[in-house]
């Protein structure tokens, strides 16, 4: 395998060509972002927490039946993925109702629902991600009523795998975003981005401490630590 071109540079991954048309690299930056890139900064050592974290997960869907990107860790911040066409859609799994969605609804952050509640958002940067419904994703040509059924069963699914996972390793799934897109080399939808605390909620359940992106966002501190407490957690139950 011979890593090619730069060919997509993200505000903190950047995707390389392979000389297999159907291959990609990710790297991972030590850029950190959030409110649609208001905030930024640099954490090193964070790229590569990012890149072993999502890794163990991604590869426990695989082995779980749920296809995703992920074929090969490659080094400290790369991994060897399945080449995609992108989906503009977030499929945002909610637990509990925190963040922008008890904002949204008026409730307290962290409240407790009885059922889990699928979220839809266009993902698209200038109109900071707006939530949509699934007319509004069809009616902009952004995927089918039957991709869409699809994409949440996948969403739940994961949901109902990492879930249980993470709670083994005393860890609680508030919520997470879900990225999808087409499979160049056979068209099937699939996880298409990764999986990690940039992109989950997950807060410690015995203290209540929050072990992800909210860290950045809510001036926390100990960004770096707290990712790597969700790895090194996450490294005994997988083991």
């Amino acid at each position: 395998m011979i890593k090619g071109e730069l060919i997509f540079e993200g505000n903190e991954k950047q995707v390389f060509a392979t000389d297999n048309p159907d291959q990609v690299i990710f790297r991972y930056k030590d850029v950190t972002v959030a409110y649609n890139n208001v905030k930024r900064a640099r954490f090193i050592g964070k790229g590569a927490l990012d890149n072993q974290i999502s890794a163990i997960l991604l590869n426990y869907l695989n082995e779980n039946g749920v296809e995703t990107h992920y074929v090969s860790t490659l080094g400290e911040k790369e991994q060897l993925c399945r080449k995609i066409e992108i989906i503009p859609l977030q499929v945002v799994v909610h637990n509990r109702i925190a963040g922008s969605l008890a904002a949204r609804l008026g409730v307290e952050e962290g409240y407790r629902h009885p059922n889990t509640i699928v979220d839809l958002r266009y993902n698209n940067d200038e109109l900071e991600d707006p939530f949509i419904n699934r007319d509004h994703a069809v009616a902009l040509g952004l995927a089918t009523y039957q991709e869409l059924d699809g994409m949440y069963n996948i969403a739940r699914k994961v949901n109902d795998l990492l879930k249980p996972l993470f709670h083994k390793a005393g860890i609680e799934l508030v919520d997470m975003k879900i990225e999808f897109g087409r499979a160049s080399d056979t068209g099937s939808i699939i996880i298409s981005d990764e999986i990690s605390p940039d992109t989950c909620r997950l807060w410690d359940e015995a203290t209540g401490e929050r072990l992800d992106k909210d860290r950045f966002r809510l001036d926390l501190s100990r960004v770096v630590e707290s990712y790597r407490t969700v790895l090194d957690r996450l490294k005994k139950v997988i083991n």
